[in-house]
């Protein structure tokens, strides 16, 4: 009798080894240890910027025990800043961190991956890539290149550019040459600006030796780690070419189709969660650091109107002449607009009025 039950349990416990020793294997094969380099396009000193990929690879490693593990380099490490998503498209490196317009060169359609002028605020840049369309319209392109692409970060509303001589017309912009990328660039080219590509580490050295007369970058905090109010001292706003400027990963497309469902769900789902993660944060530093670039000397200014006029012309005319020979940018163009016409409406509606109403009640000093 014993033994007839010692061989019964034996019998039960052979199964379920064999059990063990079949789901191991796939278990294992479902979640695998990887190891992917990251090169960002960004110094190490713009912790919120090049903080956001550290923030996506830990997300990604602890949502997988540390299984896949991610790499961040800062720019110039494995790859140039301006040349990180050229590197993953080679296939030299899994994965970068990068903003989409850098690459307006090759393609003035990289431009809608993080925003277009007079385009879309950071609200309304989320409708579109997660409700819009836009993430699938995004990676038709970029698979043309060998890339697969979403959003990781939004830096909000960006500000309008440091200069050396206040800007107080259309006239004074003619011959300046400023640190402006992409689309912007050539949309300020219209106006008699000299766009200049400079990577984010390289613009405090050009304009304290008078290489450039100008230069945007992000927005208060970044912008006072960078130390441009010394240099060039009048600070202008609205940046009305970055209205809700993206971030982006792009993974090489080998890579990425490579990878289990499980992990590609968890590589979306961490680069969403670092776009809410930044923004918050810019949200939080900006207006301290505003504070006390002011307090350093900082001359605050808006652009006048008829250089918000000029540029918005300019950029109309832009967006025609670029659409008419180039499909994928009047496909990502119309969608876009499309977006905006819509948005723009429901905003006056909600968000403007109530903004309206307690910015007036600050200046009443009631807030």
């Amino acid at each position: 009798m014993l033994r007839r039950k010692f061989l019964k349990g034996a019998g039960l416990g052979g199964v379920g080894l064999a059990a063990s020793a079949v789901a191991a294997p796939a278990i294992a094969q479902s979640a695998p240890e990887l190891n992917w380099r990251l090169t960002s396009s960004f110094p190490k000193s713009l912790d919120t910027i090049y903080g956001a990929a550290e923030t996506f690879a830990n997300y990604v490693s602890d949502a997988t025990d540390g299984k896949f593990k991610i790499q961040v380099f800062p720019a110039g490490e494995l790859a140039p800043g301006l040349e990180a998503a050229n590197e993953v498209g080679k296939g030299s490196v899994e994965i970068c961190h990068t903003c989409s317009y850098y690459y307006w060169g090759k393609d003035p359609t990289f431009a809608f991956g993080t925003a277009v002028p007079f385009g879309l605020n950071s609200r309304m840049q989320n409708a579109w890539m997660y409700y819009g369309g836009g993430i699938d319209l995004m990676n038709e392109f970029y698979g043309t290149h060998n890339l697969f692409g979403l959003p990781c970060g939004n830096t909000g509303a960006q500000m309008g550019g440091w200069f050396r001589k206040e800007i107080k017309s259309v006239e004074d912009l003619k011959g300046v040459k400023m640190r402006i990328a992409g689309f912007a660039g050539k949309v300020m080219s219209g106006v008699g600006v000299v766009p200049q590509q400079i990577a984010g580490g390289e613009i405090y050295p050009a304009l304290e030796k008078g290489t450039i007369d100008a230069a945007e970058w992000v927005g208060p905090y970044d912008d006072e780690k960078l130390g441009f109010y010394k240099v060039a001292p009048f600070y202008y706003y609205p940046g009305w070419w970055e209205g809700g400027a993206y971030l982006h990963i792009m993974i090489n497309t080998e890579k990425w189709n490579a990878l289990p469902k499980s992990y590609q769900a968890i590589v979306r789902a961490a680069a969403q969660a670092t776009t809410a993660d930044t923004q918050a944060k810019y949200d939080f530093l900006n207006p301290t650091a505003l504070k006390k670039l002011v307090a350093g000397g900082a001359k605050l200014k808006p652009y006048p109107k008829d250089v918000m006029e000029a540029c918005f012309k300019s950029a109309k005319a832009a967006y025609e002449e670029i659409a008419a020979g180039n499909a994928a940018f009047k496909k990502a163009y119309e969608s876009m607009s499309a977006m905006r016409a819509d948005e723009y409406l429901w905003f006056q509606v909600s968000e403007h009025t109530f903004d309206t109403f307690m910015m007036n009640q600050q200046r009443a000093k009631q807030l």
